[in-house]
Formats: structure tokens, C-alpha cells, sequence
């Protein structure tokens, strides 16, 4: 849990006592001491302090950007802490015209997912949020839909199993699949740990641990034929971390070889487009002259690494490693080949 996190938890806790007409006047003792025992189930004071307590106070009073302004005060009669306003509580507080349109615009892009089962309850959620805010339910705003074009996503085969496949991971639920490759008319069966469903370029994924074969494997979502949970569960290898599976990776493929440096030189009016939309995670310029720049990234040689750098046709030359270079240029050969 963030500490941002905990900071919210605190202030609630701190809302409800101040609030407590049973209880009224908490000492700050009593505060740090309940806010400790709910966030860490203890009252020892091993994570929360007073001065904690004294911080969350002061930002509760004037920190702009929570907007409670809380009115805090401590009362000499009774040694304790109250809202010199006796109806005050932070969840009474008004959203400002910039809250609600960043509400909006979030809900109007997390809406291109509507088509997926797995979002279904997606627009009953957000007017139950609006509605309590007192925001208007239109979640797809037309001012907005006229001032903002998202990228809408396509209604692809096996977005059935997001929502099965969410559960079994959450739960850890091993999964039998039914799988049909391209080109493939067989369906053949496979027992996997589901581990991660990770998204790439408008078409979902699933990576999974392959019982039989003791590897991972990586399942495309619109060649699953059928889900089936199953009551067996199963303990994540503590080898897998997502991020290190991908850190190499120029897509959705995972390999087994080392990465490789590749270095790709571009002609400086490309420069822009490849700072703000880095090619990958790894990428450094290497070298500048007045005309181009020399780039470098670390990663596997995969299909989508090739069919990017082909993408940038004369705007981009191969320095190295050869094999990359050996493979483009037979691409280029081919599709040269179709009007010779």
C-alpha cells in the first residue's frame, strides 16, 4: 500500500473520531493510536507518530490541493480535538469544474473497453460514483466526444475470457484451456497457472506457466476456444517478475536467447517523434551530428522489432548487430521482389 494511500486511510480515521458524538474531543494519543492498530493491526506507534498525526492535521487544515480545510481545533476544556463546525466531514467536500472534467474524461476512455464483458459493470460503477457526487450520469459527455477522438477498440474474438481468466489469476485458479493456433485446424487442451494478461497494440494476452512442460508460454486471447476453472490451485514461481519477463521485449514475445544491442540510426527530423514516443524502455541516443542521430536499445531480435524497423522504410539504417541487418535487408529484397 502507498503512502499516499495511508495518508487517505489516516484522515477518514481522523474524520469518523472528530465526528464521534459518543466519543467526542480525542486526545492526538487516541488518534495516532487508532490510526495504527487499523493500518497495522497494533497500537504500539512502530509506524505512526504524533508528529504524524500533526502533519496530517496541518494538511487536512489548509493543503490546497485536498480541498478539505478542515476547521481543527483543540479544545483546553476537554484536552481534545473537534470541527468547530459541527457538521463538517471531508466527504462533504464539493468537486471543483477541473475534478469533475478529469472524472469525465477518464470514464469517456476507460468506456472504449465497454464492448468487453470484463467492463460490464463499468458504467453502472461510475453513475453509482457520479450519483453520489452529484455529477451528471452522461459518462460519454457530447461536448466532450466533440473536443476528444479515442481510439476505439476493436469488438475482437476471446475478450469472453478477460473476465474468467482476471478471476482465475486473482484467485489462483488453474485454468484448461482449449487452444487453436493459426493455420491449425487442431484444438489441442493445455493445463497452465495463468500468471498475467497483458495488453499489446488492441489485442490481449495471456501469459501462462505450462504445467506439462514446466516453461512458460504465451496465449493469444482470440485463438482461446474455451476457459475452464478448476478447483486445483497453484503457487506463482518465485522466478516470475512481469516486469524483468518484458524488459527486454519489443512487443509481446518473450525469448529465451540474450538480448542484443541494436543500434539504429535516423535522420534528425526524427528526433522529435522517437523522445516523445521512445521505440523501448532502454533506448538511449548514442550519437548526434548535424544531419542524424544514433540510437541504441537493448532487446530480444523478435517479429515485431523487425516489422517496426520496416516500418521506418528510408528513415532508418541498421548499424548493427549483422543478423538484424541480414534479416531487414531479406525483407526489403522480398518485398521489392513483388513489382520486378
Amino acid at each position: 500500500m502507498s503512502l499516499h494511500k495511508h495518508a487517505l486511510i489516516r484522515y477518514r480515521i481522523i474524520d469518523s473520531m472528530m465526528r464521534n458524538s459518543y466519543k467526542p474531543y480525542p486526545s492526538i494519543e487516541e488518534i495516532r493510536s487508532k490510526c495504527e492498530d487499523s493500518l497495522f493491526g497494533s497500537d504500539w506507534g512502530e509506524h505512526i507518530s504524533i508528529s504524524t498525526i500533526e502533519k496530517d492535521f496541518k494538511a487536512m487544515r489548509s493543503d490546497e490541493e485536498l480541498g478539505f480545510f478542515a476547521p481543527i481545533k483543540f479544545s483546553r476544556v476537554y484536552f481534545g480535538y473537534y470541527y468547530t463546525e459541527e457538521d463538517f466531514t471531508i466527504h462533504n467536500i464539493p468537486l471543483k469544474n477541473e475534478d469533475i472534467d478529469a472524472i469525465k474524461f477518464a470514464s469517456n476512455t476507460l468506456m472504449n473497453f465497454r464492448e468487453s464483458p470484463m467492463f460490464a459493470q463499468f458504467r453502472f460503477a461510475i453513475e453509482k460514483i457520479f450519483d453520489r457526487l452529484n455529477i451528471s450520469t452522461d459518462v460519454q459527455d457530447e461536448r466532450l466526444d466533440k473536443l476528444v477522438q479515442f481510439d476505439s477498440y476493436p469488438n475482437y474474438p476471446g475478450k469472453e475470457y478477460l473476465q474468467p481468466l482476471y478471476k482465475a489469476i486473482k484467485d489462483y485458479h488453474q485454468v484448461a484451456l482449449k487452444y487453436q493456433k493459426f493455420n491449425s485446424a487442431k484444438i489441442s487442451e493445455r493445463l497452465v497457472h495463468p500468471y498475467l494478461l497483458k495488453e499489446y497494440r488492441h489485442r490481449w494476452y495471456l501469459i501462462a506457466f505450462l504445467e506439462g512442460k514446466n516453461r512458460l508460454a504465451t496465449f493469444a486471447l482470440d485463438r482461446i476456444q474455451g476457459v475452464e476453472l478448476l478447483d486445483g490451485d497453484f503457487v506463482v514461481s518465485p522466478n516470475f517478475d512481469p516486469e524483468e519477463f518484458f524488459k527486454y521485449s519489443f512487443g509481446i514475445t518473450h525469448s529465451d536467447e540474450d538480448p542484443e544491442k541494436v543500434r539504429l540510426k535516423f535522420p534528425l527530423h526524427q528526433k522529435g517523434y522517437l523522445l516523445t514516443q521512445p521505440l523501448h524502455d532502454s533506448q538511449i541516443i548514442i550519437e548526434e551530428t548535424q544531419d542524424s542521430f544514433l540510437l541504441e536499445i537493448e532487446v530480444y531480435l523478435t517479429y515485431e522489432l523487425i516489422e517496426r524497423v520496416l516500418g521506418y522504410g528510408e528513415d532508418v539504417k541498421i548499424i548493427s548487430p549483422e543478423i538484424l541487418k541480414d534479416k531487414v535487408t531479406d525483407r526489403f529484397n522480398k518485398a521489392l521482389g513483388q513489382y520486378l
